[in-house]
């Protein structure tokens, strides 16, 4: 079929969500059709953006008849942030559809049909869920249609807030944001606005110029905050100035933290951080466990999510005290210290050196002296040389980042050959990979979907693997 520029698909029955949040249907040349910016059950007509063989890619152009599970968006800037894409769709469904996704991945990626699914565990809170927010500055703040085809003259054009997505010098200026808790939003709109008031100068991300660069906002369960300022540039009489303001501003701030950073990106890991006010870290509590979270801390960002997820991590483990653990992507060893209080000895390895830090002093803090942990890139570390150096694991926790475990960890999981393996996954497709890598030798027993980002397609998965006698 010969390629038609500006091709429309008309009447088109979303049946479906599927991969990032995206919603699917079928075409009369029986071709799948990808379709953002609408909800699966409505009636639209398609703007193809990208065709292939076997799919057609678009975006909804006109709804011309609404699906059930549509509902109206909470937040104005719907539809220009990208943040939360399925606001628009009942959180039942939401769920629904997360669930669907992971089941399909492990039955379909995974080649698995017998095993246990346990209902998503669903959020308590489906907003203001996250305890840590980044926004950017910048002069050249992102104008809507609307904007663009009025000749009315533009008050300003700095802005504080989101990039656009697929335009990152564009910056979506926020009014009122639903995911974090306030005060971020009033801390937020205070700093755009005393910025705007003494004149100071908003990042240029083409001209890489400008003194504002980002802003961070992190909180505990005890409503203490930490602030964290980036600066493209020193400029000690107006950073002082703001930085003393804002603190007068809002006393529930516990510490406040800043870097000045002129490098081609905005990535904390490298920078030096200047401690401005308190200690530069904020502790944090999760069921008798504490941790200690600075500016560079990785933490998960939905702290009720985080500690379900964490539970129930433990209970599928189904320790007993005398077992030996590995948790492989320990990262700051949160997971590794809930098991260490029901285990023989935890081993966990990462591949970050700050983090593994922060594991061995939270360990400290919390006084478990049965946890050791290990840095180096997985695959390096995770040797035969070192389970033979090892005692012999008889239960295996891991959590990789999206990519999934790489081939050379799974053989070496194999080989270790733990009773139970307790897989936990952002990303189920990956997991389903890596699990049926595993099935001559495991069987899947159960999953349990968590949902630790509402509003939008993310879903994480625990499953359990059991070895097969």
């Amino acid at each position: 079929m010969k390629k038609k520029k500006n091709l429309i698909l008309e009447n088109i029955r979303l049946l479906s969500a599927g991969a990032k949040g995206v919603s699917v249907a079928k075409a009369e040349d029986g071709r799948t059709i990808f379709v953002s910016g609408a909800v699966p059950g409505d009636l639209v007509n398609v703007q193809v953006k990208k065709q292939k063989s076997s799919f057609y890619e678009g975006v909804a152009i006109e709804i011309l008849e609404e699906s059930p599970d549509r509902v109206v968006p909470r937040c104005i800037h719907f539809g220009h942030c990208g943040g939360c894409k399925w606001q628009n769709m009942s959180y039942e469904k939401q769920l629904y559809f997360k669930q669907n996704e992971v089941l399909n991945n492990i039955q379909r990626i995974g080649g698995i049909k017998d095993f246990v699914c346990e209902p998503i565990l669903g959020a308590e809170e489906q907003y203001f869920y996250r305890n840590k927010m980044e926004f950017s500055f910048s002069n050249a703040r992102w104008l809507t249609p609307e904007e663009i085809k009025s000749d009315a003259e533009l008050n300003s054009k700095d802005a504080l807030g989101f990039h656009i997505p697929g335009q990152w010098s564009k910056i979506l200026d926020l009014s009122t944001c639903f995911l974090q808790e306030d005060p971020s939003n009033e801390m937020r709109l205070f700093v755009k606005n005393f910025a705007v008031e003494h004149n100071l100068e908003f990042f240029d991300v083409r001209n890489q110029a400008g003194f504002l660069r980002t802003f961070m906002l992190r909180q505990n369960s005890k409503g203490e905050w930490m602030l964290l300022f980036q600066f493209f540039k020193e400029d000690e009489e107006n950073r002082k100035l703001l930085l003393d303001n804002v603190l007068e501003k809002f006393p529930q701030i516990k510490t406040l933290v800043y870097a000045i950073n002129s490098k081609g990106n905005d990535s904390v890991y490298d920078l030096d951080i200047q401690t401005y006010f308190g200690d530069g870290f904020l502790y944090e509590e999760m069921d008798g466990l504490k941790f200690k979270i600075g500016p560079k801390s990785f933490f998960q960002t939905n702290y009720q999510q985080a500690l379900n997820l964490y539970r129930k991590t433990l209970e599928f483990a189904e320790l007993t005290g005398d077992e030996v653990v590995y948790d492989l992507y320990t990262g700051t060893g949160t997971i590794a210290q809930y098991i260490a209080r029901t285990a023989k000895h935890v081993i966990g390895i990462e591949a970050v050196q700050e983090a593994i830090d922060a594991a061995k002093e939270h360990a400290q803090l919390n006084g478990l002296d049965n946890c050791t942990f290990y840095c180096g890139d997985m695959k390096e570390v995770f040797t035969e040389e070192f389970l033979a150096a090892h005692p012999k694991a008889d239960v295996l926790v891991t959590d990789p980042p999206r990519d999934g475990m790489h081939p050379k960890v799974v053989e070496q999981i194999l080989k270790l050959s733990p009773e139970k393996i307790v897989y936990v996954s952002c990303n189920s497709a990956t997991q389903a990979r890596d699990i049926a890598l595993m099935k001559e030798d495991y069987e899947l027993i159960k999953i349990l979907p968590v949902d630790m980002f509402p509003q939008t397609h993310h879903v994480e998965n625990i499953a359990l693997l059991k070895k097969k006698k």
